[in-house]
């Protein structure tokens, strides 16, 4: 494969079905390759995927969808391939198809569907692909017997508008085998398989295409990742700034010829979007571009997603080598980082306690239960009112203290600091306004809405602001060994 594909690999969570649909809408927005959705049918507090898919497919443009990976043994195959180019078909032909074999096999035999052995499993896949093609595939009725799975006479149809590719998951030699046979894709996890292992893998499935006559590089291969984004370097894989993670997926690329990389994102999920987005893949498809001697592709335009702050707007400094501090440098540029890092999990802590808020608050009551809700209401207040206190004080510091240590030591920051000073005025007004919706909740139960919005709309600016101070300040504060 030429091309590199970026994408997203989302949670399908019932209870934060909004911010699954709004990840989603992101990801199109930021312009990457792939939406990919978890598949465990199972999963009481998780969506159905297809239903998932079909919703995400009507909110977006371009991004491409994939179940990641369908679970096999819930899904009939013919069922499957009909779904598949239904979807397909209503996308504008932005779908492949993910399939694994099939685990938690406790969990599938609850929902009714047939124990298999690993063997079996792997036998029923092959077939579920044969099954699936022939569907896809113009022509007579079909037939097909198979020790798992049977056609008698099904029709095809309908037909996909483009080639949908069938990308196994698979991390076993057996099924990778199948994969370099048969597939058109792979998809593995870094939470299963290192790099190294994912080498070793590669290897296998280019073997076994090899074998089959096939050309190893014209199967996908698509890794699934998770990681840390933070301005500090560190021992492991993608621990670290987004020039470590575009060096170190860029060796993948050449090592393992990976041409996939669809990121997990973590607890800050927008941030870790848009800098995966707007920053790694470019950088790994400009690497890329210019080992093979072709030229680079034209960057995504960035979208502005949070106008108050103006991003567009931030000074830059000059980037520095992305190599560790000294110790003595590093602690304060990691102290920088642990102060925010405390200020997202209160928050965090602020939206799960709305969520809680307004599921009881939709949920009907007796009239002894009102009063619960009310007394809900006031400690969202307070709880809010709390974090508004704790993040005042902290910006207070940092514009009395540390901004004017940073700049008496180093001119050079003096535009990013009178940038992030403006900022804090801006997230100082997000949090007013979230008190007063706070308070108008008390009065109006119906206001929970606008607290789950301002709640959004701060965590949305904080996780921007707190990423550009760390991206622009956190090197300097260890380089200048400022106290915080």
């Amino acid at each position: 494969m030429e091309d590199v594909w970026f994408g997203a690999f989302l949670a399908p969570e019932a209870a934060g079905a909004d911010r699954v649909m709004r990840h989603a809408e992101l990801a199109d927005r930021l312009g990457l390759d792939l939406v990919g959705v978890q598949d465990h049918p199972y999963q009481a507090g998780f969506l159905d995927s297809w239903t998932l898919l079909a919703s995400i497919a009507q909110r977006t443009e371009r991004v491409r969808l994939v179940p990641d990976v369908a679970n096999l043994p819930l899904r009939p195959p013919a069922v499957l391939a009909r779904a598949a180019a239904s979807l397909d078909v209503l996308s504008g032909g932005r779908v492949e198809l993910g399939l694994g074999a099939g685990a938690l096999w406790d969990a599938i035999a609850a929902m009714g569907g047939r124990r298999l052995s690993p063997g079996e499993s792997i036998d029923a896949l092959a077939e579920a692909i044969t099954v699936i093609r022939a569907l896809w595939t113009p022509g007579d009725p079909v037939t097909f017997s198979g020790a798992h799975h049977r056609l008698e006479g099904a029709r095809p149809g309908p037909f996909p508008p483009h080639p949908i590719g069938i990308w196994i998951g698979a991390t076993r030699r057996r099924m990778l085998e199948l994969t370099g046979r048969t597939a058109d894709g792979w998809l593995t996890s870094s939470f299963h398989s290192p790099p190294d292992a994912v080498t070793a893998q590669a290897k296998i499935i280019d073997t076994a295409a090899e074998n089959a006559g096939r050309d190893p590089a014209s199967i996908r291969k698509v890794y699934n990742l998770c990681g840390s984004l933070s301005p500090l370097r560190g021992a492991g894989f993608l621990d670290g700034p987004a020039a470590l993670w575009a060096e170190q997926l860029t060796e993948l690329v050449f090592e393992a010829g990976m041409s996939g990389f669809v990121l997990a994102p973590g607890v800050e999920a927008e941030r870790d979007l848009r800098v995966f987005a707007e920053e790694v893949a470019p950088a790994v498809r400009e690497a890329v571009a210019g080992e093979r001697g072709r030229p680079a592709p034209e960057p995504v335009r960035r979208p502005v997603l949070i106008p108050d702050l103006d991003e567009a707007g931030r000074p830059r400094t000059a980037e520095r080598a992305p190599g560790p501090l000294p110790p003595g440098q590093a602690r304060p540029c990691r102290r920088l980082v642990d102060v925010h890092d405390g200020y997202r999990a209160q928050l965090r802590q602020v939206r799960d306690a709305v969520e809680q808020v307004a599921a009881e608050t939709a949920a009907p009551h007796p009239d002894g239960g009102r009063l619960a809700v009310r007394q809900n209401h006031w400690t969202l207040g307070v709880f809010c009112a709390t974090f508004r206190r704790l993040l005042t004080v902290h910006h207070e510091i940092e514009n009395d203290r540390t901004f004017p240590a940073l700049t008496e030591h180093d001119p050079a920051l003096e535009s990013v600091v009178k940038k992030l000073e403006q900022e804090h005025e801006v997230i100082a007004e997000l949090l007013a306004r979230l008190d007063r919706a706070c308070a108008e909740l008390i009065a109006d139960p119906a206001r929970i809405d606008r607290v789950r919005a301002g709640v959004e709309r701060l965590s949305q600016a904080l996780a921007s602001h707190f990423a550009y101070e760390e991206e622009e300040l956190a090197e300097a504060v260890g380089r200048l060994e400022i106290g915080l």
